[in-house]
């Protein structure tokens, strides 16, 4: 078997210095983890959007510490070479940072991730220094927070005005201070997206950040087009599997239907002799008698 080494932290930082972009998948299960991991995805991020990709809620704020921990779980299993980050959801991160420091380690304890991610800036960098004191790296996210949706009036292009602009270029800095190992760049232009990369040393993981961040994330059913529920611009489908998943199903139910399925080929038998002797047996209850 070949032999692949694990990603880092520190990989991740030589990536940056050395212009390597970094690919990362978002994932939520082993099957999908497992076809990241071969395909050479660098960092596989168990995203709070499962919410809205896998579970069917309108945004990731009905999503649970316990959610996380059962779909970190699965990813970590069949993560060889990626390296697993998982979200801590919404408000599992503010209030006390002894609670804080709780969940993330119970992403990595029961969850098996090797990292945390938090939304927000400067506000969170207390959670962020905890975090990383107690030995847990941290991944940062600014621009489009989807936890903060209902407070930012909705799935919004951010930074686009010079106010909002040196917010996001302050809390960047903000956060690299408090020791993230990076930042996920959401919904950003991509002119500021490259003013943010410059200033860090860090690198800068973009989603519909354009071209000038350090590497990339995208969803895997969003990538394959496996029952995306969103269509952004920023994604691009590399393939479409919805597509012949229900031709598949549909041919299925057909077959069912017309009594097609299972054929001879699909089903088992009983020895001759086996079979004539039950049939004896049960012969006479079959009339009744």
């Amino acid at each position: 078997m070949e032999y692949r080494k694990a990603i880092s932290t520190f990989d991740l930082k030589k990536m940056k210095t050395e212009g390597e972009k970094i690919a990362m998948v978002t994932a939520y299960d082993y099957p999908s983890a497992l076809l990241a991991d071969q395909a050479g995805a660098d960092v596989i991020l168990v995203g709070d959007s499962l919410g809205m990709v896998v579970l069917g809620y309108d945004s990731t704020v009905p999503v649970t510490m316990d959610d996380m921990v059962h779909h970190s779980k699965a990813v970590a299993r069949a993560a060889k070479r990626c390296f697993v980050v998982t979200d801590m959801p919404f408000l599992s991160y503010h209030g006390s940072l002894d609670r804080t420091l709780a969940n993330a380690a119970r992403l990595m304890q029961e969850g098996g991730a090797k990292a945390v991610k938090m939304e927000g800036g400067r506000e969170i960098a207390d959670s962020v220094k905890a975090c990383v004191n107690a030995g847990i790296p941290v991944m940062g996210h600014i621009g489009l927070t989807p936890q903060a949706v209902h407070q930012l009036g909705g799935f919004k292009l951010q930074g686009r005005q010079p106010e909002q602009a040196r917010k996001l270029i302050d809390d960047a800095l903000a956060l690299e201070q408090a020791g993230v190992f990076g930042i996920v760049l959401e919904m950003v232009p991509e002119e500021l997206a490259g003013l943010i990369t410059e200033r860090l040393q860090v690198p800068t993981i973009g989603i519909g950040a354009g071209r000038l961040c350090d590497g990339q994330v995208l969803v895997y059913h969003d990538m394959l087009q496996y029952a995306s529920p969103l269509k952004p611009k920023f994604v691009k489908a590399y393939a479409n599997v919805g597509e012949p998943i229900v031709a598949g199903i549909s041919a299925y139910v057909r077959e069912v239907k017309e009594g097609a399925f299972p054929g001879e080929d699909n089903v088992y038998h009983m020895d001759g002799s086996a079979l004539e002797e039950i049939s004896g047996l049960y012969a006479g209850a079959k009339r009744g008698e």
